[in-house]
C-alpha cells in the first residue's frame, strides 16, 4: 500500500516543484545574514534550509484539503492527489502533521524565541487556506505566512525579532503579493466562476500596475535595509539584476495570459535568489 501511495504523497507535497520551497526559503536565508551581520554558521541554515522544505510540504497538504472542493472546478488543480480522492483528507493531515512535527524537531535544536515564534508561524499557515473565503486580498495572508522565516530568523540569530526583522518582513509581503498575484491571474476566470477571492479578482484592470509597484516596493525596502550594511556598488547591482526580472515579468503579465503569468511566477524564486546573492555578497566584501 505504501508503494503505491508513496508517489502520490511526493505529488501532494509538490517534490518535482521545487520552486515553492525556494521562494520561501531565499528570505529566511538572507533574513539569517542580516541578523548576523554576516556568515550565520551551518547549523542555523541547515535548520531553515530543511525547515522550509518541511513546512512548505505540510503546508501544501493542509492547503489541498482546505480547497479540495474548489480544485475540482480549476483546469489547474483539478487532478491533485486529495481533490479526486487518490489521497484521503485523513491521509493528508496524518501527512501535513508528521511533516510539521519534523519542522518544529529542528527548531528544538535553536532557541526559546524562536521556538515561541514557531507557533506563531504555524497558526498562519493554518491560516491561509481559507483566508480566500473571507478576505478580499488573501495573498496578503500568504504574504505573512510566507515571510515569516525572516523574525524567527532574527530570533534564532538573536534571541529577539527587532523591528528591523520586521521591516524586512514588509518588504517580504511586496514580493508575495506581486508573484502570488501572477499566480491568481492564471485561475481569474476559473475563481470568479466559483467565487474564491483572489487580488487578482479584487485589483482588475489594476493587476498589472500594483504587482509591477509591488516589485518595485520588494526592492526599495531591500535596499534601505541593507544600505550602510554592504558596499553601494554591490547594493546598487543587485537592485538593478532584480529591477530587471521585474521588467521581465511586465512583458510577460501584460496582455494576462494564463501562459504567461504562470510562467512568470514559475520564474520568480530567480528574483527572491538575487536578493540573498546580494545580501552574502555584500557582506563578504563588506
Amino acid at each position: 500500500m505504501l508503494r503505491e501511495k508513496f508517489p502520490l504523497y511526493l505529488d501532494l507535497i509538490r517534490w518535482n516543484r521545487p520552486a515553492g520551497w525556494l521562494l520561501l526559503l531565499w528570505p529566511s536565508l538572507y533574513a539569517l545574514w542580516i541578523a548576523a551581520g554576516g556568515f550565520p554558521g551551518w547549523h542555523l541554515i541547515a535548520v531553515f534550509t530543511l525547515g522550509t522544505i518541511l513546512m512548505r510540504s505540510a503546508g501544501c497538504c493542509v492547503n489541498d484539503v482546505a480547497d479540495r472542493e474548489f480544485d475540482k472546478h480549476v483546469k489547474r488543480t483539478a487532478k491533485r492527489p486529495v481533490t479526486t480522492g487518490a489521497v484521503s483528507v485523513r491521509e493528508a493531515l496524518v501527512l501535513g502533521a508528521v511533516l510539521a512535527l519534523l519542522a518544529f524537531a529542528l527548531v528544538l535544536t535553536t532557541n526559546a524565541a524562536a521556538i515561541a515564534w514557531s507557533f506563531a508561524a504555524l497558526a498562519i499557515s493554518i491560516a491561509y487556506p481559507y483566508a480566500k473565503r473571507f478576505v478580499s486580498m488573501p495573498q496578503a495572508v500568504l504574504g505573512v505566512a510566507f515571510s515569516f522565516g525572516i523574525p524567527m530568523a532574527f530570533a534564532a540569530v538573536r534571541g529577539e525579532v527587532p523591528l528591523l526583522a520586521w521591516v524586512l518582513l514588509l518588504g517580504n509581503l511586496f514580493w508575495v503579493l506581486a508573484y502570488d498575484t501572477e499566480y491568481a491571474m492564471v485561475d481569474r476566470d476559473d475563481d470568479l466562476r466559483i467565487g474564491i477571492k483572489t487580488s487578482a479578482i479584487t485589483l482588475g484592470r489594476a493587476d498589472v500596475a500594483v504587482v509591477m509597484a509591488c516589485y518595485v516596493a520588494a526592492i526599495a525596502i531591500w535596499a534601505v535595509v541593507l544600505a550602510g550594511r554592504i558596499p553601494a556598488w554591490t547594493l546598487a547591482l543587485t537592485a538593478a539584476a532584480a529591477g530587471a526580472q521585474a521588467a521581465w515579468h511586465y512583458t510577460l503579465i501584460r496582455e494576462r495570459s494564463r501562459e504567461g503569468c504562470f510562467r512568470a511566477f514559475r520564474v520568480n524564486h530567480w528574483f527572491g535568489f538575487t536578493l540573498f546573492a546580494g545580501t552574502i555578497v555584500g557582506y563578504a566584501l563588506a
